[in-house]
C-alpha cells in the first residue's frame, strides 16, 4: 500500500481505533490518547525513558509462538536471532522451549550468556569463520561442503540447499534461488552431499533451505518442501543414507501497513505438512523431522518505537529516529505506518512524509496521513519494530542506539539500554 491508497481517508479526522492487525493483541488507546501496551503506559515510558523509545510486548511474543505451536504441534521451532537478539528475550524464548538460529559466533556469544542450551543452537551464516564455528551449538548449517568446521570435535551438520524456488519478495530479500549466494544449488546438491560425507568430522543429520524474507506465498513453501524430500530420496538412492532433518527456514511475513494481508500461518502448516507426507511416503521415506525458522513473525508485530516531532516543515515531518534506528526503509523502500499519540486532535489529516533526523534523503520512515494542526513536541507511534530495527541499528552521525523496554501485564523492564557518547568513545581508542 502507498500513500496514494490512503488519499481516501484524508480530510477526516484522527481515527481513535488502533488500526487492526499492526499492533501487539494487548494495545489500546485511552480516552486521553495513551497508548497502552502489554498494561503499561508508552506515554509515561517516553517521559522516563526518551524517545526514540523501542518497546516489545513479550505477552505478544509468548502468543505468537504459541500459534506456531499449535500449527506445527511437532516441528521445532528455531527463532531467528538476526530479527532481534538480547539476552532478555533470549531467556523467554528458552523457557517456551525454542531452538536459536544463531548467525554468528556474536550471536552465539550472546545466547550463551542469557544461559540458553548449546545443544538448541542451530549456526548459519555464508562465510562463517573458524572463530564463529569454534563455540559450541548442536548444529551448523553448511552454505558449502567445505566450510570451516571445528577441528577438534565430530560435529552435526545440515547441508543449505538453493531450491530454485521463487518466494516472490522483494529481490533484496529472495535467498532460495539460484541467483543469490546462498547455499548449494540444487542442480549440484547430489555432489555436494557426497563431498560432505567424506569430510572426517562432519556428521550430516539433514538439508535446509531458506526462501527469503517477507514471504507469503505459501505455495512457494509447499514447493520447496516436496523439491527438498525428493532430493532426500535422491540422497538415499545414490549414497544410501536415510537423512533425519529437514529445515524450511523461516521468512514469514507480515503486515506493515494498514490494509495488508497478514500470513496465512494455517494454510503454510497445512500444505506444508501435507506435501512432507505425501513425498515421503511417494520415495519410501520416513517424514524428515521438520524445523521452521520464524524471526520476523515472531517479534515483528510485537513491537512499538515512538519518536518525538523534532519539526514540521511542510509535509514533511522530522522526527528524533530515523536510519540509524530504523535502516529498513533506506535499504529496501520498507515503509511503515505511524500515527499521533499521547494527545487528541479533530484536525483533519494530511498527507505527511516521516523522515528521520540523518543528512540523508534516504532517510524516511513513512507516507501516511497525520493531523494537520502536527507540531513540535508531538508524539509518533509506528507499529511493527520488533523485528530488524535494532538488530540492523548503527551509530550512524555518531548517535546512540535506542533502548529497548519490555513490557508484560503491566510491568516494565530494560532489555536495552540507551547508548551514550561515553559508549561510543569505548571503541575509539586512537
Amino acid at each position: 500500500m502507498t500513500l496514494f491508497d490512503l488519499v481516501p481517508t484524508l480530510g477526516r479526522s484522527h481515527p481513535v481505533a488502533l488500526e487492526p492487525g499492526l499492533w501487539p493483541r494487548s494495545a489500546r488507546m485511552t480516552d486521553t490518547a495513551d497508548l497502552v501496551v502489554g498494561g503499561v503506559s508508552l506515554i509515561a515510558l517516553a517521559r522516563t525513558r526518551g524517545t526514540p523509545l523501542h518497546v516489545l510486548d513479550l505477552g505478544e511474543v509468548d502468543r505468537r509462538v504459541g500459534l506456531l505451536r499449535a500449527a506445527l504441534p511437532e516441528a521445532e521451532i528455531a527463532y531467528a536471532c538476526k530479527a532481534l537478539l538480547c539476552r532478555g528475550l533470549v531467556r523467554r524464548l528458552d523457557a517456551l522451549g525454542c531452538a536459536l538460529d544463531v548467525c554468528s559466533g556474536g550471536e552465539a556469544a550472546v545466547a550463551e550468556a542469557a544461559g540458553f542450551p548449546a545443544a538448541r543452537m542451530i549456526m548459519h551464516g555464508t562465510a562463517k569463520t573458524t572463530a564463529d564455528v569454534g563455540r559450541p551449538v548442536g548444529r551448523i548449517v553448511l552454505d558449502r561442503p567445505d566450510e570451516p568446521l571445528p577441528p577438534a570435535r565430530a560435529q552435526r551438520v545440515l547441508l543449505r540447499i538453493a531450491p530454485e524456488v521463487d518466494a516472490r519478495t522483494h529481490p533484496k530479500i529472495t535467498t532460495g534461488t539460484g541467483a543469490q549466494q546462498f547455499g548449494v544449488p540444487l542442480a549440484e546438491a547430489e555432489d555436494a552431499v557426497g563431498a560432505l560425507l567424506a569430510r572426517p568430522g562432519a556428521h550430516l543429520v539433514g538439508l535446509h533451505c531458506h526462501l527469503g524474507s517477507q514471504v507469503f506465498a505459501v505455495d512457494a513453501y509447499e514447493e520447496a518442501a516436496r523439491r527438498m524430500v525428493r532430493l532426500l530420496g535422491r540422497v538415499r538412492e545414490r549414497y544410501g543414507l536415510t537423512l533425519g532433518e529437514l529445515d524450511l527456514g523461516g521468512g514469514l511475513g507480515v503486515p506493515y501497513l494498514p490494509g495488508d494481508a497478514d500470513f496465512d500461518l494455517a494454510g503454510y502448516a497445512r500444505r506444508v505438512l501435507v506435501a512432507l507426507a505425501y513425498e515421503s511416503a511417494k520415495a519410501g521415506l520416513p517424514r524428515p523431522r521438520l524445523t521452521v525458522e520464524p524471526g520476523r513473525w515472531v517479534v515483528g508485530p510485537a513491537g512499538v518505537a515512538l519518536y518525538r516531532v523534532a519539526a514540521v516543515k511542510g509535509r514533511f515531518v522530522v522526527v528524533d529516529g530515523g536510519m540509524s534506528d530504523n535502516p529498513r526503509p533506506a535499504l529496501y523502500g520498507a515503509r511503515y505506518h505511524a500515527r499521533l499519540v499521547g494527545r487528541r486532535s479533530t484536525a483533519v489529516l494530511v498527507a505527511h512524509t516521516v523522515v528521520g533526523r540523518h543528512c540523508e534523503a534516504a532517510d524516511v520512515l513513512a507516507d501516511v496521513p497525520l493531523p494537520a494542526d502536527l507540531r513540535p513536541g508531538d508524539l509518533l507511534a509506528v507499529p511493527v519494530t520488533g523485528a530488524y530495527q535494532l538488530s540492523m541499528a548503527s551509530n550512524y552521525n555518531a548517535v546512540g542506539r535506542p533502548p529497548l523496554v519490555a513490557v508484560h501485564d503491566g510491568s516494565h523492564r530494560l532489555l536495552l539500554r540507551r547508548e551514550r557518547a561515553a559508549d561510543l568513545l569505548r571503541r575509539d581508542v586512537g
